[in-house]
Parts: structure tokens; sequence; C-alpha cells
């Protein structure tokens, strides 16, 4: 009788302990553990959405979105198209041969002639190999950057250091000739901000508090530089992650850039989205535009969009397919490079059991892709995006080794687990070991 017991526990156990990766399919998950402690169920009553259901709808929304997979081992790789690629056929062919399953089109940059000319070489190399790519084009969304108004407006850039006051501003009247005025370029933040709030500049590079604010104009103290450069130059990023920052995700300029996205795009990408109001927007302007509109990505990228999403996942799952990017640069900074690891966890568990693929963006190999180099660091992330249905390459000088060392790493890595499942197939370590290769 005690054998008995002590079987039936360790059994209950072990069917508990796979609830840690049962975000998919939780539901027919309970029921299998209460079946195997004797619960009976009528025809019909267990729940259909089992993994290997949660497998077929990511397999399914994924080829929608993403196209066919070549390579069943690893996601879809997207990569960001520069200016230069729009005059370089061999290129885009060259990365469609290497393994690029989506083009990115940054709409923050060039023109829709430049477009056109990346979208044409495109096409033509597809219908060249055969092969098919898929092409998302992000929209722009608000620029908050730094324009220098006073100081070091004729250079670009202005010297700071720490303690300074650098003065944040919609323009340079009233101000002395020597003081550091800056402009979010969005109208209305400065008015916007509180005293103690934080402000970061160029992705955290140089931090600062609000200490006083007044009609127009906040002065911000600066804490830390950790750049050698310690300067602050035109068209950085500034973050408020403490301030309730109230501007329409969807600009007058993204809404202009959204007929030539209709007609080109598969998936547009919905920078800066906080609110499930923000995403009902972009899908209500689409649907005027064509009977046919592309898929939305919304890009996570602040804390609202952390915080809201749930709502925005029950929201975009009313269409056929839909996708979550994690922005990883701007959301760092958004909720603190500290807690960056846990929550990229986070979104890509929820989006599982949303069936929503998910694509892993910004800084992919990124030293590989400038300086032909990877650090050790950045092989293990890219090992640990092989979680997501699609990873996104930026810009670079060696875009085609980057694919070839992400292909070659999540073949590797790809094996062992799906998802965060551990597929326990044999390690190569121990076989080496067992056949007495070493």
């Amino acid at each position: 009788m005690r054998t008995s017991v002590t079987c039936r526990i360790h059994c209950t156990v072990m069917v508990f302990s796979s609830l840690a990766s049962a975000e998919s399919h939780i539901h027919s998950q309970l029921q299998s553990i209460l079946q195997r402690l004797g619960k009976r169920y009528a025809t019909g009553q267990l729940d259909e959405c089992t993994h290997e259901y949660n497998q077929l709808q990511m397999a399914e929304k994924s080829k929608i979105l993403f196209g066919e997979k070549r390579d069943a081992a690893i996601p879809f790789i997207m990569v960001t198209f520069d200016a230069s690629f729009a005059d370089n056929y061999a290129l885009i062919k060259n990365l469609l041969q290497n393994g690029m399953n989506v083009a990115r089109i940054n709409c923050a940059h060039d023109d829709e002639a430049t477009w056109s000319r990346m979208i044409q070489h495109l096409k033509r190399a597809c219908r060249y190999t055969g092969l098919s790519c898929k092409i998302y084009m992000d929209l722009a969304g608000p620029k908050i950057r730094t324009r220098l108004l006073n100081k070091g407006k004729d250079k670009g850039k202005v010297k700071v250091k720490e303690g300074e006051i650098v003065w944040l501003a919609d323009d340079d009247k009233g101000f002395k000739d020597d003081a550091i005025v800056i402009s979010p370029n969005e109208p209305g933040i400065i008015n916007m901000l509180k005293k103690g709030e934080r402000v970061y500049i160029d992705d955290g590079m140089i931090k600062g508090f609000i200490e006083t604010v007044g009609k127009n104009r906040a002065a911000m103290r600066i804490v830390r530089i950790s750049s050698a450069k310690q300067q602050i130059k035109e068209g950085k990023g500034i973050n408020f992650p403490d301030s309730a920052i109230a501007i329409s995700s969807l600009t007058e300029f993204d809404k202009a850039c959204l007929p030539f996205v209709c007609e080109h795009a598969d998936m547009v990408g919905y920078s800066f989205v906080r609110y499930p109001s923000d995403l009902l927007g972009l899908q209500a302007l689409l649907k005027k535009i064509t009977s046919k509109p592309p898929h939305i990505i919304i890009k996570i990228e602040t804390t609202e969009a952390v915080i809201n999403l749930p709502q925005l996942l029950l929201c975009g799952m009313h269409q056929k397919a839909f996708g979550v990017m994690i922005a990883r640069g701007d959301l760092a900074v958004e909720i603190g490079f500290e807690r960056m690891g846990e929550i990229q966890e986070e979104i890509l568990w929820i989006c599982e059991a949303a069936h929503v693929p998910v694509v892993w963006a910004t800084q992919v190999l990124e030293t590989l892709n400038k300086s032909g180099m990877a650090t050790r660091s950045e092989i293990t992330d890219a090992t640990h995006a092989a979680m997501a249905e699609c990873i996104m390459i930026n810009k670079g000088d060696h875009t085609i080794e980057v694919i070839e060392t992400l292909r070659d790493i999540l073949q590797r890595a790809g094996g062992h687990h799906i998802k965060k499942r551990f597929t326990f197939r044999p390690l190569s370590i121990a076989q080496h070991y067992i056949n007495g290769e070493v």
C-alpha cells in the first residue's frame, strides 16, 4: 500500500513539474493531471488545446506572417535594409540565398522612391532564385530625438559634463548664449515632465534628473555619462521612463506612409504602441485604405506596452494573424537594463500562451555586424533568441556573416528545445565520451 501511494505521489509530482512549460496549453495540462489523479471526463469534455495544437497554431500563424520556412529547426530571419540596398541588387540576392526570410524597411529613414527600389530589387531576386521573402515595413512613430537649439547647434554636438544643467525646451528664447538647450523634437512633452523624473539620452549613455520645471522649459541635472566622448549629439534618442508622455503613437507622417505600406508590405510594424486604443486606431485606418491590410506587428518598447500587453494581445488576436516584436533597444532603457532578461522572458511566455508569434529584435550579433568579430555574450544571446519565431538583424557591414553565424548557432541550439521546453536530444559532449572519442 505504501509503495502504491509513493508511486502515485512521484507520478503526480512528475506531471505537475511539466506545468512550468505549459503556457500554451495550460487547461489541457491541468485536465491531464486531474485524470492522472482519478477524475473521469465525458467524451468531448477534454480541452483540445494541447501542446501539439499549440505547435500547429504557432506554425500556421508564423507561416501567414513570415512565409514558408526553409529550415524547420531555426526561426525566420529578418534583415534590416539600408539605403545602400536600393542600388545593390547583388547584395539583396546574396542575403536571400543565405537565409533571409523577411526584408525590413524602416520608414523612419529614406523615402518612398528609395523604398520602391529596395522592393523592386527584392522581387527580382525572388524571381531569379525561386525563393520567397516577406516585406515588413516599420512605421516611424514619434521621433523623440535630441535637437540642439543653442550652444553647439552649428556643429551638431555639444560637450557636457556630470553635474551640469541641460535645459529641455521647445525653443531657445530667453536663454543665454552659453546655455545648453535641447528640444525633444515633439511638441508638448516639456509640460508633461515633473521634478525628480529620470531622463536618458543616447540609449542610456547619459542619465539625468529633472531638477526644476517652469513654463515650457525644464532643467535636467546630468548625473552620469557612460561614454568616453562626453557630448550630446544631434538626433540621439531621449527616453522619459518615469513621465506620463501623452502623445499619439501614430504620427501624421505615419499616416501619410500607410497607402505605400498597404500597397507593398506584408506586415507593418507599429512603433511605441501603448494601449489597445492605439491598435484599434491603426486597424481602422488600414481598413479604410484596403480590404486586405498588412498584418500588424506591435513593437513592445515602452513601460506602458509591457503593462498593457495582455489587453494588446486580446485586441490583436481578433485578426487572422498578428505578431509581437520585443524591441529591446528602447525597452531596455525604459524598464532598466537589469530587468531586460526577466521581461523578455515574460513576453515570450505570455505570447506563447496567446499563440502569438514573436520577433526577437535589436543588437543581435551587433558587434559581429559592425566589426566582423562577435563577443562571447552575443553568441549566448543569439542562442537564447531561438525561442522566438523570428529574429531581426540590424544593418551593418557584415550582414552575410551574421546570417551564417546565426544559422549555425540556431541549428545547434534549436535541436535542444522547442521554445523553452527541452527535448532531451543526445548531448554531443556525452556522445563523444561514450564513443571513446575523447
